[in-house]
């Protein structure tokens, strides 16, 4: 049985400048998926870093909050309970338009990799 606690799992800053925790990866748990799995916020008032991944596609679950989702020249409202896709090589950034933490999973498939990332700015 494969378990994970979040408040283990170590809190970084991630490339694009969200606080990240990634929760599991089969690329470094013993676990047979095809995506890895992390928990991402981001603070009142910013914006993440124009970022893309060139060959994994994303998928946001909003968990808490409001903001600005922005992939390619779209850009679209968010709020809790929207799922987005974000397909690979897009340039993508979101922005918490709220007056709490915006809170979301990140679903990626195949699983993240650093060298797959790429900041734009």
């Amino acid at each position: 049985m494969f378990i994970v606690d979040v408040n283990n799992c170590e809190e970084i800053i991630a490339g694009d400048g969200s606080i990240l925790r990634e929760l599991f990866s089969p690329l470094k748990d013993n676990i047979d998926v095809r995506y890895s799995l992390a928990l991402a916020r981001v603070k009142p008032g910013e914006i993440t870093h124009k970022h893309r991944l060139k060959t994994s596609s994303e998928v946001y679950f909003i968990l808490r909050g409001k903001g600005i989702m922005h992939i390619d020249d779209e850009t679209a409202e968010v709020k809790e309970g929207h799922i987005i896709y974000i397909p690979p090589g897009a340039v993508q950034r979101i922005k918490n338009t709220g007056n709490e933490d915006l809170v979301f999973l990140c679903i990626v498939c195949p699983p993240w990799r650093k060298e797959d990332e790429k900041i734009l700015e």
